[in-house]
């Protein structure tokens, strides 16, 4: 299970990843929309991105719209989390592609619940059952 987290702010990036990790996942980081767009291209799939909304250059709106149009992150879970809490912003991440929209503080146990939730939602179906 691999996860990529996406924010301009270090510290936030790295304290969400430590969750992932302990959580089973193994984790790469990027500061910016670029450097994630970089990561996915030069790298095995992943099955979660989470990703910040208001960094400087790409915003996640727009890293969202771009990571759908990739075959390699067609069916993977992607979070919205951000401090920006304005009416509206939760649908403009859906239809951006994200899958869910978390206002941070983020709670470890919630979006860990959210992140397996999502993820069993998207599981193939084998033979009538969930792969």
């Amino acid at each position: 299970m691999r996860a990529l987290v996406v924010d301009d702010n270090d510290d936030i990036a790295e304290m969400l990843a430590m969750l992932l990790r302990r959580n089973g996942y193994e984790t790469e980081t990027a500061s910016s929309a670029f450097e994630a767009l970089a990561k996915v291209h030069g790298s095995d799939f992943f099955c979660v991105i989470i990703s910040d909304i208001a960094m400087p250059g790409m915003n996640g709106y727009e890293l969202a719209r771009k990571l759908r149009t990739l075959p390699e992150c067609k069916n993977a879970v992607m979070i919205s989390v951000t401090g920006l809490s304005i009416h509206g912003d939760r649908e403009r991440a859906l239809a951006a592609g994200f899958d869910e929209h978390i206002v941070k503080p983020v709670g470890a146990l919630s979006l860990v619940a959210t992140i397996n939730r999502l993820r069993k939602a998207k599981a193939p179906v084998v033979r009538g059952k969930r792969k």
